[in-house]
């Protein structure tokens, strides 16, 4: 939930405001209590629920989770829905409002949005290992295929007054375009992600949007502009569209993320985007003939086939990374006549990749271990144990392997990569380093196809 430090609720995913006010009185109290004696309050535990509180400026920001996450990942998806607010608003604009009226009622100004912030919020409960990990899945593609989309953005950028080029497709990044001083940050991004693929307003609105959007994490100062374009449901891809107009469109529907625990094959994660971003906000037109250049140029060298057909195919299943042995995959070697049937071996079931240098994941497919909306939210629920046991303040592992009921478990973390991975409840250890190894070499081998390194710069 969110509220104002004079108890105004803002926001809550759960509960009718109008409802819950007196909660969120009593919420208020205890906050301003803690922080009158100079002593803020961070958090507190009631029963198996978990609360954590965030502070920021004029608002307060409240987890309540019985999920087992930590108190730091928790503050990572407060601040996640912070950034979502100010994508909306600006902080000066925040500031000003509550400057000027402390008891100002803040849910008028993000009217419309609450869906993001909804889809946010969900994407949480549900499991995100974007937000988990705070990286971002890109869509896996050859070192040559990638390199000539970067170059067709650069050849169409003209003098188009551009600042990012984006290319997305199945929920992932494909490609990305830059100025040579200016990366584009992880969380920023996500928020790009969260609007695109959370929200069914954009799509409603036709094959072109204009938004006005702040990136907190580029500039939480002032404004920049979406051009966004749906190939999907342009009427034909190869035609300009010059009797289209600038329109602003918030968001109002839901979908699943591309970014979460979704696998390839809803109609939403399988449409590509053109994403152009400037702080020009009388660039459409401009934005709009480099979209129709990028187009036909990815026409003629069969691109965006390429992107289609990759985006289809989804992710590889774990045992296309990690091949079960062979003595295994041909069967039992035991007498059936006078053996009892050894029990079925366990290997390595899912993993998540993340490459430290490029603020990057990869992930198998979660079919068909995890094709149960439970099993997937009990598997994001492990990788939050590990990755909490491996980020926790003052904790120094490297190489931590968890023993479970239901599961086995390992995560290795280096200064490169973080590795975590789950195997049935009967793999060794041994087994498990080992496939953990497989996995490491096979993202080294693939790097340049798993992960966008550097970009197009200009």
């Amino acid at each position: 939930m969110v509220l104002s430090s004079a108890g105004k609720p803002i926001y809550s995913r759960h509960g009718d405001l109008g409802l819950i006010n007196s909660s969120m009185g009593v919420v208020q109290t205890i906050i301003s209590f803690y922080e009158s004696s100079k002593d803020p309050l961070q958090g507190f535990t009631a029963g198996k629920t978990r609360f954590v509180i965030m502070t920021k400026g004029p608002l307060y920001l409240v987890a309540i989770s019985s999920l087992g996450e930590s108190d730091q990942q928790l503050r990572f998806q407060l601040d996640a829905l912070y950034m979502q607010i100010l994508s909306t608003l600006t902080l000066p604009t925040l500031t000003k409002i509550f400057v000027n009226r402390p008891s100002s009622d803040l849910r008028k100004p993000l009217q419309g949005t609450e869906s993001l912030l909804s889809s946010l919020a969900d994407s949480f409960t549900k499991g995100s290992p974007s937000a988990l990990l705070g990286a971002l899945e890109c869509l896996k593609l050859r070192k040559s295929h990638r390199h000539a989309i970067n170059n067709v953005f650069l050849k169409a950028r003209g003098n188009a007054n551009l600042l990012y080029g984006l290319i997305v497709a199945g929920g992932k990044l494909v490609s990305v375009i830059r100025p040579r001083r200016h990366s584009l940050h992880p969380s920023d991004l996500q928020l790009i992600f969260n609007m695109l693929f959370e929200s069914g307003g954009i799509k409603a609105a036709g094959g072109e949007n204009w938004i006005p959007l702040c990136l907190p994490a580029f500039n939480n100062q002032g404004y920049l502009y979406m051009y966004v374009s749906w190939l999907g449901l342009r009427p034909d891809n190869n035609n300009n569209d010059s009797s289209s107009s600038p329109s602003a469109s918030r968001s109002d529907g839901e979908a699943d993320a591309g970014g979460g625990m979704g696998g390839a094959g809803s109609n939403i994660d399988q449409d590509t985007a053109i994403i152009l971003v400037s702080p020009d906000k009388e660039s459409f037109f401009d934005l709009q003939k480099m979209r129709d250049d990028i187009i036909a140029e990815l026409h003629r060298k069969k691109l965006l086939s390429t992107i289609s057909d990759v985006a289809k195919r989804g992710r590889p299943t774990i045992h296309e990374i990690v091949p079960i042995p062979a003595a295994i995959s041909g069967g039992p070697t035991y007498n059936s006549a006078t053996s009892t049937p050894p029990p079925p071996p366990s290997m390595i079931s899912h993993f998540l990749f993340k490459s430290r240098a490029n603020v990057q994941f990869t992930m198998p497919s979660l079919l068909p271990a995890f094709a149960d909306p439970v099993a997937r939210r009990k598997l994001m629920t492990l990788y939050h144990e590990l990755h909490a046991a491996m980020h926790a303040r003052h904790s120094h592992l490297k190489v931590l392997h968890r023993v479970g009921t239901d599961a086995v478990s390992l995560a290795w973390v280096t200064p490169v990569f973080e590795l975590y991975c789950v195997a049935g409840p009967n793999t060794s250890r041994a087994v498990l380093t080992q496939a953990a190894n497989k996995i490491m070499q096979w993202a080294r081998r693939e790097e340049e196809r798993l992960f966008i390194i550097g970009g197009g710069v200009f």
